[in-house]
């Protein structure tokens, strides 16, 4: 009975988010709570489950939160710019490397997690030189999904999902991915390469006609607005602030949280000493980081309820039974191997929220650790997926900055982008990370 509930729990939010019918924030609260009742349980002793989950997943929500914020100073401050400049300029005129800057400028950018930022900067910095060549912008789009899909750190938005479902800090779930990452990385730069050499071949670029020196390559710039907030001359200083705050939380020297709560106090207090300023760049970022920080509390509440209710138990248990033997070892390689393509079928609070639970729960129940379902998730939904799927905005910003048609884009861009999180998969498996 409890299983049947859940799915009917699980349908609602499901159906709900992604027909768009009702806001994540909406669904995962009121849906699991009115699912709490009817499994008999009483208000009080409901929202005392709503609680407990909000605790397992406040460290994580802080992450977040201090993190777009952090990212988002030190982004205004200009830390950014010399190193688009000087990608653009290291580019000239040939496709290889324009191609190959395309990738590295995409997944610098990509630090701080955001897709949308990384679109909105590297599409407008390389698509009149794509266009001045003649390149096909379908590259342009490709790359741009690859570097930023392998690029999964702990504090993005499919990392910080997957960490709060199996109740694990993301640093958990991302340090023995990096040897992945790593291999992913240097798959994503060769087919970069690729693309740009084909593109040499086919615009017969090198071959005398001096396509390739036509004009000069495009600069990067700034709007008066964006000046004003600019601090150049602490470029080093942002960069180190930034590299030490990242290397406190991979070598948990402290709480992913309070590196980034540290950062930012560090990063404001040098570069916007005014309380006023400070205050401008806080009220600049503050409406991303909450919106994000409501939904994370609200997937708490989610977790919470169906944890203590029993219901994702009672659902494993169910899917338990109709796993065929001698298959439930595979099931973290199999989510690897789908998971791209999963991204195309669940937003990423309906899948992270509703249909990992219960996968990694089946896991945990066949004797695996839950863990394993999480890290082979993340080489694909939402990473390597987010760029080819109509239910996330990045994927409409894309396609609407490079005036491609979505179906042109996913027909070529698929291939190389579900390539890229399977040869990912393989590499986990064979280094351990998770089983065959």
């Amino acid at each position: 009975m409890l299983a049947l509930l859940g799915l009917a729990v699980i349908s609602v939010v499901l159906g709900g988010i992604m027909s768009k019918r009702m806001s994540p924030l909406v669904a995962l609260v009121i849906v699991p709570f009115a699912g709490a009742l009817l499994a008999g349980h009483a208000p009080a002793e409901a929202s005392l489950f709503i609680v407990d989950g909000l605790r397992s997943i406040v460290p994580v929500t802080g992450m977040i939160i201090f993190a777009m914020l952090y990212f988002g100073v030190v982004s205004d401050a200009g830390m950014l710019d010399p190193i688009i400049s000087r990608i653009l300029r290291a580019v000239g005129r040939k496709p290889a490397r324009i191609t190959a800057g395309t990738a590295l400028l995409a997944l610098i950018i990509h630090m701080d997690g955001s897709g949308a930022v990384t679109i909105l900067l590297t599409v407008p910095a390389f698509m009149p030189l794509y266009d001045r060549l003649g390149m096909d912008r379908r590259v342009l789009a490709c790359i741009i999904s690859m570097s930023a899909g392998v690029n999964f750190l702990p504090w993005t938005g499919p990392m910080v999902r997957a960490a709060i479902t199996v109740n694990t800090p993301s640093a958990d779930i991302f340090l023995p991915l990096i040897p992945v990452q790593i291999s992913g990385l240097a798959l994503m730069f060769m087919v970069s390469y690729w693309f740009g050499k084909r593109e040499e071949k086919r615009l017969r670029v090198g071959d005398g006609t001096g396509r390739e020196q036509e004009g000069a390559p495009p600069r990067f710039e700034l709007t008066a607005a964006q000046r004003a907030v600019r601090r150049p001359k602490l470029f080093w200083f942002n960069i180190v602030i930034t590299c030490a705050v990242i290397l406190a939380m991979i070598l948990r020297v402290v709480d992913a949280a309070v590196a980034f709560m540290t950062g930012l106090a560090l990063a404001l207090s040098v570069n916007y000493p005014k309380m006023d300023d400070q205050m401008a760049r806080i009220e600049a970022h503050a409406k991303p980081a909450l919106v994000m920080g409501s939904i994370l509390l609200s997937a708490g509440a989610f977790v919470g309820v169906m944890k203590h209710t029993g219901i994702i138990t009672a659902m494993a248990h169910a899917l338990v039974g109709v796993i065929p033997q001698g298959a439930e070892g595979h099931i973290p390689f199999i989510v690897g191997l789908l998971s791209t393509p999963l991204s195309l079928f669940f937003d990423p609070d309906s899948f992270y929220f509703g249909v990992l639970p219960v996968i990694a729960e089946a896991y945990k129940t066949l004797g695996g650790d839950p863990v394993l379902v999480a890290r082979a998730a993340i080489l694909g939904v939402y990473s390597t997926g987010f760029g080819i799927t109509p239910l996330t905005p990045s994927c409409l910003l894309l396609i609407g900055l490079t005036q491609l048609n979505l179906a042109d884009h996913q027909r070529f861009s698929l291939p190389y982008l579900w390539g890229s999180s399977i040869f990912m998969t393989f590499v986990a498996a064979l280094i351990g990370v998770f089983p065959f």
